[in-house]
């Protein structure tokens, strides 16, 4: 009987953890064909190009996805611009998806053109996105769990445009599953571990581009474990030159493993910005699935021991909480204007990295 309750147990724990992630991913959208490009150009659209570098193989069944879920043993690239409604027909943080493809630019998101590209031909791209956009900054951004390709697109290009982000924009997009269940979740685990090393091959070519001057990750949720796993495998030939900030926006990693993973503070170390809220559900649950370990995205900066680890680290903490909305795990993302103008704020005060982040941000 004991060993019965502890199975219904587990069932039930796991059934609530996938409610909850799924709902930062793929809902409402089609199941198809959504990165087939649209032909009807509308005026007072935005247009926002992402550059892409992936790990996944190339869709065979349906065009419009481009990159499917399989594990591909090279670096594959592409570009696709999306377009998106004006802002009197849509909701700043929310992704409006079509209800079929390719869908109606005046109100939905639509992909405005998609193309495969070499490597000489991504870094090709990023020049002339450096050239007419005026503009010498990256991002570079790693999804998370339960994300396919156009999901990762859509989503960034969200992202970018709702926060007026002058940078030009990067996904890496390593093979998530893009399923809500059990198996997926800890197939998703198992090969974010296994993506750092691509990862910083990405890096490698974006910081060698002489047109960009300045790179910056923000990596989401499972995605973190990525992005930490590419810079500790980085460390031993020397910080990525171009690379000054950091973002962790709800991170699915264990509060420890980040502590060890970030090295000691030095002058060459880029800025670190941790974005989290302590009422993240998908969070709390995939702290259960991992055996009670503390998820660096749901805790309280102000109990210890994080709140000396954090501070002896220099982390600079956003903590979200209080900004309220249904889903505290993407949250930086639905209300990404709040979230830049409390990075706007802190950056006006001057503060430096030493200083207690979490309090000023918490008001």
């Amino acid at each position: 009987m004991h060993s019965q309750g502890r199975i219904v147990a587990s069932l039930h724990v796991a059934a609530v953890v996938l409610t909850a992630l799924i709902s930062t991913s793929c809902t409402m959208r089609p199941l198809q064909g959504v990165l087939v490009p649209s032909s009807e150009a509308v005026e007072a659209t935005s247009q926002v190009p992402i550059l892409i570098g992936t790990t996944r193989t190339r869709s065979s069944s349906d065009p419009g996805e481009m990159f499917g879920r399989e594990l591909s043993s090279e670096m594959a690239f592409a570009q696709v611009t999306v377009s998106i409604p004006p802002d009197g027909s849509r909701t700043a943080g929310e992704i409006q998806w079509p209800v079929s493809p390719p869908g109606d630019p005046r109100r939905d998101f639509v992909t405005a053109s998609a193309g495969y590209l070499d490597r000489a031909e991504f870094n090709v791209a990023m020049t002339n996105a450096a050239k007419t956009g005026h503009r010498n900054k990256a991002m570079v951004f790693v999804h998370g769990f339960n994300n396919r390709f156009d999901d990762a697109v859509y989503r960034y290009a969200q992202f970018v445009h709702d926060g007026r982000l002058p940078v030009i924009p990067i996904l890496f997009s390593w093979p998530s599953q893009g399923a809500g269940n059990l198996g997926s979740y800890e197939y998703d685990r198992k090969v974010a571990g296994q993506s750092g090393a691509a990862l910083t091959a990405l890096i490698d070519t974006v910081n060698a581009n002489p047109a960009i001057k300045e790179i910056t990750f923000v990596c989401h949720s499972m995605g973190c474990l990525v992005t930490l796993d590419a810079l500790r495998s980085r460390a031993p030939r020397g910080p990525v030159s171009k690379l000054k900030s950091v973002a962790l926006v709800a991170p699915d990693i264990g509060f420890d493993e980040f502590i060890s993973a970030v090295g000691t503070p030095g002058p060459r170390r880029p800025r670190i910005g941790l974005f989290l809220s302590q009422d993240d559900i998908a969070l709390k649950l995939s702290k259960s699935l991992a055996g009670g370990i503390a998820r660096l995205g749901d805790i309280n900066p102000q109990d210890e021991p994080y709140k000396s680890a954090l501070a002896q680290q220099k982390i600079l903490v956003f903590d979200l909480t209080h900004l309220g909305g249904d889903d505290a795990h993407s949250r930086a993302f639905d209300d990404v204007s709040s979230v830049m103008g409390m990075i706007k704020q802190r950056l006006a005060q001057g503060q430096q990295l030493g200083e207690d982040a979490s309090r000023t941000a918490s008001r």
